[in-house]
């Protein structure tokens, strides 16, 4: 069989292919660059455990599965470590007080708006408009209808037009 997984050449060209799109998919949920790529890191060791049971052309959604578990069975240390990366941090410039306090308090508003959104409407919005990806192909790596996308799309954005408008 050609396009065997456990041969460790297929393998290496679906990290090459999948891993990329599959970490940024889970920073998306996670909003922790390190708890991502544990996740990454670990269905990349799961699917090739079970190299021989998965199929070539269903590695992607294995993957995509098997990540989306562990995120799920991570979620209550997930709220810890969230309250912890949004505390911020200070810093020193030469700018003006105001500005930076103004700057500062709206982007606060907009990571809470982002992360406020419910996990569907925030991982389309990311998706969309950190890594450029079109609406069919977070339809298919979601594996939802381009109408899912486009309606998560604009709930997430009517949001967070809502925030802007406080400003």
């Amino acid at each position: 069989m050609t396009d065997d997984l456990c041969r460790e050449e297929n393998f290496k060209a679906v990290f090459m292919e999948q891993s990329e799109g599959l970490r940024n998919f889970m920073f998306y949920k996670t909003k922790s660059y390190q708890q991502a790529e544990d996740i990454v890191q670990e269905a990349f060791s799961r699917m090739w455990e079970n190299c021989a049971k998965v199929v070539a052309n269903k590695a992607k959604s294995y993957l995509f599965t098997i990540a989306n578990n562990l995120f799920l069975n991570q979620v209550k240390h997930q709220k810890v470590v969230l309250k912890f990366e949004q505390r911020g941090h200070t810093q020193r410039t030469d700018e003006d007080p105001a500005f930076l306090l103004l700057e500062q308090e709206f982007k606060e508003r907009l990571e809470k708006a982002i992360s406020d959104l419910p996990e569907g409407q925030r991982v389309v919005f990311l998706m969309n408009r950190i890594d450029q990806m079109k609406y069919r192909e977070i339809a298919d790596t979601l594996q939802i209808s381009v109408k899912a996308v486009e309606k998560r799309m604009h709930k997430a954005l009517s949001a967070l037009r809502k925030i802007s408008k406080k400003v």
